[in-house]
């Protein structure tokens, strides 16, 4: 049980960073791909999505994505050890 739920807490952080990735490198909006990767680190983004306001787009996405990213990891990582002690 615990692997299952830290490879679904892993598969999150990857679609954040991949999204961060997508965003900083420019890539087509229009894209299935771009367009999968946005709707499902939207679902996950934990409410941080708009936490910095910054000038620069990239910069806040990969603020905000960012510590969405640490935080799934973070929650991944404590559920994990929660769940192997039981």
């Amino acid at each position: 049980m615990a692997s299952l739920l830290r490879a679904i807490g892993l598969f999150i952080v990857a679609v954040l960073v991949l999204f961060i990735v997508l965003t900083v490198l420019d890539a087509n909006p229009a894209n299935p791909l771009t367009q999968a990767v946005t709707y499902l680190a939207n679902l996950f983004d934990l409410g941080l999505s708009d936490l910095f306001v910054q000038p620069d787009p990239k910069v806040a996405v990969a603020l905000n994505y960012g510590i969405a990213a640490v935080v799934w990891l973070v929650i991944t990582t404590v559920v994990t050890r929660l769940v192997r002690r039981f």
